[in-house]
């Protein structure tokens, strides 16, 4: 799945354009890597995103196309 949906499904980040931006910008990585919004994420992959003065990692645990609001916090974990 691309990292922008992902971002986008899995409630890290409200809108998918928004995070379309912040991968445009720089500030988000995938395992210490800068990674443009079409990066693939997978199972295991370390996010990290940079907002503004403060950073938030997560590891990838579930990688679907939709999920409910209640569910998206199981689809990773903070770091």
């Amino acid at each position: 799945m691309r990292l922008d949906k992902y971002l986008k499904v899995s409630r890290l980040i409200k809108r998918r354009t928004v995070a379309n931006e912040a991968c445009d910008a720089g500030r988000v990585q995938i395992n210490d890597k800068v990674a443009k919004a079409g990066s693939e994420v997978k199972v295991g992959d370390k996010i990290t995103i940079n907002f503004g003065n403060k950073d938030v990692s997560v590891r990838v645990l579930e990688v679907v196309d939709t999920v409910k609001k209640e569910e998206a916090k199981e689809m990773f974990e903070y770091l």
